[in-house]
């Protein structure tokens, strides 16, 4: 997988659009979960690719100061090997002045090869250096975007089992509208006052005989004061 492939796929998961998704899924908790395995997978295969490409990066930079330490290394020992020949033609020693500067050149020609191949490596390194921030910026986006698919999951389970609760109470609420609870109330009411009413009637009944035996015992005493009156009329 090249790098250019890997920065397109992470751009392209991190812009995903949730909410269209959503829209367009016939069952959108099970889509997030998918979307949920396919994005943790997605984000390890991609962690794995920029660990490699920034690897890759801190080779090219360990080369690039390697060659710029031999650079700078050359440079002194054709400085050195300058100077010694620079010392001995000074002293008439003209053939030993000649092989220094010959060594001055050879660390002159090493040094510009180095330099060189610093220079070749400057621009690949600032083009590595540019992917793998835009790809540590793509893994942060697909974080990210993995923690509103799982927050946006959680938020759909909870409003599913919300209309879940919700629509079992209106069945219930259908069920008791239709058994009508107060109409049996209303029977039942009737029934005691029925009951209420036949108890009244008792007593009512009760209580008039009880009048009509006190009323028969005065009858009964006014006859026998009648009778009592009449047998002392008789006497006289």
């Amino acid at each position: 997988m090249t790098k250019l492939t890997i920065l397109g796929r992470v751009a392209q998961l991190a812009r995903a659009n949730i909410n269209a998704l959503l829209d367009q899924a016939e069952d959108p908790q099970k889509m997030l979960d998918q979307l949920i395995r396919d994005y943790t997978i997605n984000i390890s295969e991609a962690e794995q690719a920029v660990a490699s490409t920034i690897g890759n990066l801190r080779l090219m930079e360990q080369d690039y100061r390697e060659d710029k330490e031999a650079a700078t290394e050359w440079g002194h020992k054709a400085l050195a090997a300058s100077r010694k020949a620079d010392e001995l033609r000074g002293s008439q020693r003209t053939a030993e002045a000649d092989k220094f500067d010959s060594l001055a050149k050879v660390a002159l020609s090493r040094q510009l090869q180095a330099e060189k191949e610093a220079q070749v490596a400057e621009p690949t390194i600032a083009s590595h250096t540019a992917v793998v921030e835009k790809l540590k910026t793509g893994l942060d986006q697909m974080q990210v975007k993995l923690g509103e698919l799982q927050s946006k999951r959680d938020q759909l389970v909870a409003r599913a089992k919300s209309a879940e609760a919700q629509n079992r109470m209106m069945d219930a609420v259908k069920s008791i509208d239709a058994l009508d609870p107060t109409s049996e109330l209303s029977r039942f009411e009737d029934k005691i006052r029925r009951e209420e009413a036949r108890v009244m009637g008792k007593e009512e009944l009760a209580a008039s005989s009880l009048d009509a035996q006190f009323e028969q015992l005065d009858a009964m005493g006014d006859s026998a004061e009648i009778e009592a009156r009449l047998a002392a009329l008789k006497a006289a």
